[in-house]
C-alpha cells in the first residue's frame, strides 16, 4: 500500500528531462522547457527522461549514447518528430505538437512500472584499459604524472593570469552540454576554473536563419539563464515579462564585465546584448548581418568558465560556426576518453603523456 502510493506521488511530480539537441530543434526544446510543465536536468544522472530534438549527426552517435546510459533507472528516450534516433532502445515518438504530454505520459508509465526501463546501448567496461597495464600490472604507467587505471592524472601546471600553479585539468565539453549551443565540442584544459587551453573538436549546430524579434528573445533568456535567472527567462520566453524593462531590472547589463569577448572596438558581449534588446524592441531591422570575427578560442583563453559560456553565447548563431573550424584531431584523445557527450570527458593533462 505505502509502495503504491509513493509511486503514485512519484508518478505526479514533473518529469525531469534532459535534452540532446540536434540540428533545428534548439528553440523547440527551449519552448518545452519554459512551459514549465517539466523540470529541464543540467546532467543525465539527475533525469528520467532522454529528450531527442532535431538532426543529430551520425558523429555524435556514440556521444548520445554515452549520455543516453548515465540517466538513472528506471528512464527512456522522447524524440521529437522523425528526427534520427540512432540507436536508442525503444523510444516514445512524440508529435511536435504534443512534446510535454509525450514526456509527461512515458514519464507515469516508468515509475508505475508500466513500462521497462530502456537497457544500456554501450558496454559495461572501462573507458581506457588498465587491466595488466604497468610493470606489475598495477594498471598503469606510474601515479603522479602517469595514467593509474588508464586514467591520466593532474599535475600542476603555470599559470596565464597570477602565476599560482594549479593542477590543469583536461575535459571534452559538449556536444549536449546544456550550457553550450548544440553540437559544439570543445576539448578545454581549465586550471582551477580558468580555461589555459582549448581546441574546437566539432562546431555547433547549424540552426534555421532567425532575424526576428522572437529569435532575439531566445537569444536574451539563454544569457539570463546562464546568469542564475532561469525563471525569469522563462517569464520572457512566454511573454510574461515586458521586454524593454527586462535587462534593467535584472542587473544583467551590469554583472557582464566590461569588455568581455570583444572581437572589436565596441563589440563584446555588453554591445551584442545591447543588439538585441534593439531587435526585440525594433524588428529585424537592428539585427546586424553576421561579421568575421577571430577564432573563438582565441577568445576563451584566460576566461574563467562563467565568463566564457557568456562570450559563447553572445555570437549570430552564424558567425560562431565560422568561428569554430574544427582543429585536426587530438591522436586517442578525442575516440578514447570521451566519458560523457553532456560534458567532461577526461582527468588530466600531460603533454608528456601523449593525451594532448
Amino acid at each position: 500500500m505505502a509502495v503504491s502510493a509513493l509511486r503514485r506521488l512519484a508518478a505526479s511530480a514533473p518529469p525531469s528531462v534532459f535534452a540532446a539537441i540536434g540540428e533545428g530543434g534548439r528553440a523547440q526544446v527551449e519552448a518545452v522547457f519554459a512551459a514549465g510543465r517539466v523540470v529541464p536536468a543540467k546532467s543525465p544522472r539527475h533525469a528520467s527522461i532522454l529528450l531527442v530534438a532535431g538532426a543529430i549527426r551520425d558523429a555524435d552517435a556514440a556521444a548520445l549514447a554515452r549520455v543516453h546510459d548515465q540517466l538513472p533507472h528506471p528512464r527512456a528516450s522522447v524524440v521529437c518528430g522523425d528526427a534520427p534516433s540512432h540507436a536508442l532502445p525503444e523510444p516514445v515518438r512524440a508529435d511536435t505538437e504534443a512534446i510535454e504530454d509525450a514526456i509527461t505520459a512515458t514519464h507515469r508509465a516508468l515509475v508505475r512500472g508500466e513500462r521497462a526501463s530502456a537497457r544500456d546501448i554501450l558496454a559495461d567496461e572501462p573507458p581506457a584499459p588498465w587491466k595488466g597495464e604497468g610493470d606489475h600490472g598495477q594498471g598503469g604507467e606510474g601515479m603522479m604524472g602517469g595514467v593509474p587505471y588508464g586514467r591520466p592524472m593532474a599535475m600542476t601546471d603555470d599559470d596565464v593570469r597570477d602565476g599560482l600553479a594549479l593542477d590543469a585539468y583536461r575535459a571534452t565539453y559538449g556536444p549536449f552540454l546544456p550550457t553550450m549551443p548544440p553540437g559544439l565540442a570543445l576539448d578545454l584544459t581549465l586550471q582551477g576554473d580558468v580555461i589555459v587551453a582549448a581546441r574546437v573538436i566539432a562546431a555547433p549546430y547549424a540552426e534555421p536563419p532567425a532575424a526576428t524579434p522572437e529569435a532575439a528573445r531566445r537569444r536574451i533568456a539563454r544569457l539570463a539563464r546562464l546568469m542564475g535567472l532561469a525563471p525569469q527567462a522563462d517569464r520572457l520566453l512566454r511573454g510574461e515579462r515586458p521586454h524593454a524593462s527586462f535587462v534593467a531590472r535584472t542587473g544583467m547589463m551590469k554583472a557582464i564585465p566590461e569588455g568581455l569577448g570583444a572581437t572589436a572596438p565596441g563589440d563584446d558581449v555588453r554591445a551584442r546584448l545591447r543588439t538585441w534588446i534593439a531587435a526585440l524592441e525594433g524588428g529585424e531591422k537592428a539585427i546586424p548581418p553576421p561579421a568575421e570575427g577571430p577564432k573563438l578560442v582565441d577568445l576563451l583563453i584566460g576566461l574563467e568558465w562563467f565568463e566564457a559560456m557568456l562570450v559563447i553565447n553572445s555570437f549570430h548563431d552564424a558567425t560562431l560556426r565560422e568561428m569554430t573550424p574544427a582543429d585536426p584531431p587530438d591522436g586517442d584523445h578525442d575516440a578514447a576518453h570521451q566519458h560523457g557527450g553532456h560534458g567532461h570527458a577526461h582527468h588530466g593533462h600531460h603533454q608528456h603523456e601523449g593525451h594532448a
